[in-house]
């Protein structure tokens, strides 16, 4: 085991944390974060308008109308429906911020960029709406990186920028040395559209939504095996002190977002929480594999009070107990340890591959809804099994039997490291 750990720490972790600090991925994940808390209001406007609870949707349009639906349908309107929008702004921002441009020009300019490749609709009286979600997700964020690169290039070329007269206020003298930065980015983004729409007759959404987005999305949205390997891959960063959640929160959001905003669409519309189109999305891990967080820890920690006995253990299992219950797990992770620790990395690891398949399983079975809300990381269990399910009860049994499986899998392991804490305990006494 030990040669193990020594043979990832050489090969692995300096590669996965040159992964980690990668500017273009941590800009992705960044655009992600920024626009969190406008997903999450989203899903719970969309929840709250589709609750399949009968008297409550009749005393809604009793009390309100029967237009009352369109408040969530606005907030729907402005957030998901928007979704592509929202993150390239986001990613070409905090790229821009990392090389230290002027990060609204960039956004800015990555924002109209994005419309222009927009299709208009077929009387041309407007744009195509549809690539403004999920759906145009990729090449929101691909032409954030592109013109960000360009304008973070052309601003540093002197014969480019135009130099205003002392005096004029620094808002008005920064737009005049964006000037012709932006003329060029526009000239060229727009003639790559027209030779686009001229050899290929579609728009470059529809090209790299058919070729890459559909089919990768439909894979890794509906697959076992590619759930299990992120799971794998997530805990094995951590189990080295390398944020798994932020290295792959690039990919997966970009993956899974997509796919539970299909879901939270269809549910929208009345299709039944077990009938949307996608089974693994974002809450499938945040909400029944990473309980207490990654790791499964609050698991963990309840393992610890149930059969340690040294000081170390017990004393880490107080300090950690009540940020577990809020998904907060670095006490845990790095107080115990967790990370580096040959005992404790097994069980860190394989429990959640377990609870992926045993979630996988009783989501296909049609045994616990799929999910169609987000909910905040940091709501605790029991309460997130319940929201994101669209209210059913299935969701929060699967969070307990998984909770119980994970305690029962840790218990060995907790006891062996506990043992070993309890003899350096007394030697040291």
């Amino acid at each position: 085991m030990n040669r193990f750990i020594q043979a990832l720490e050489k090969h692995f972790v300096p590669i996965a944390g040159k992964i980690g600090s990668q500017r273009h991925l941590v800009a992705i994940r960044d655009g992600f974060v920024l626009i969190m808390p406008l997903i999450i209001i989203a899903s719970f406007a969309v929840l709250i308008n589709g609750l399949p609870i009968e008297a409550f949707q009749k005393a809604m349009a009793s009390a309100f109308g029967e237009t009352w639906k369109q408040l969530g349908s606005g907030i729907w309107n402005g957030s998901f429906a928007i979704l592509a929008i929202l993150v390239g702004i986001g990613v070409s921002y905090n790229l821009a911020k990392s090389y230290q441009v002027n990060a609204i020009s960039a956004a800015v300019l990555s924002f109209g960029s994005t419309i222009i490749f927009v299709p208009p609709t077929k009387d041309a009286s407007g744009l195509t709406l549809a690539w403004l979600g999920a759906q145009g997700l990729f090449v929101s964020i691909l032409i954030a990186i592109i013109v960000t690169e360009l304008y973070r290039r052309l601003v540093k070329v002197k014969s480019l920028a135009i130099k205003m007269p002392k005096g004029v206020p620094d808002g008005v003298a920064r737009s005049f040395a964006d000037l012709l930065p932006a003329t060029i980015i526009f000239i060229l983004m727009s003639a790559i559209n027209l030779i686009i729409n001229v050899l290929a007759k579609i728009s470059l959404f529809e090209i790299i939504f058919n070729t890459i987005q559909k089919p990768l999305t439909s894979i890794l949205s509906s697959s076992l095996p590619s759930a299990i390997i992120v799971a794998i891959l997530i805990h094995l960063l951590w189990s080295f002190g390398l944020h798994g959640t932020n290295i792959l929160g690039p990919i997966m959001d970009s993956v899974y977002l997509p796919a539970l905003e299909e879901n939270i669409k269809a549910f929208g519309k009345g299709v039944a929480a077990t009938d949307v189109p996608h089974t693994i999305t974002k809450p499938f891990f945040d909400v029944f594999v990473h309980m207490g967080g990654a790791g499964t820890t609050l698991a963990l920690i309840a393992a610890i009070f149930i059969v340690a006995k040294s000081q170390q253990y017990r004393m880490m299992g107080r300090l950690s107990g009540a940020p577990g219950l809020f998904n907060i797990n670095e006490p845990v992770l790095f107080g115990l340890p967790i990370v580096l620790n040959p005992i404790l990395i097994i069980p860190f690891i394989l429990i959640p591959v377990v609870l992926t398949i045993i979630t996988y399983l009783a989501i296909s079975s049609g045994f616990v809804p799929k999910a169609v809300a987000l909910v905040p990381w940091n709501v605790p269990p029991i309460i997130s099994g319940y929201l994101v399910t669209g209210g059913a009860i299935s969701g929060v049994i699967l969070q307990v039997i998984n909770f119980v499986i994970a305690v029962v899998l840790y218990l060995p392991f907790i006891k062996m490291g506990d043992n070993q804490a309890v003899k350096q305990q007394e030697n040291a006494s």
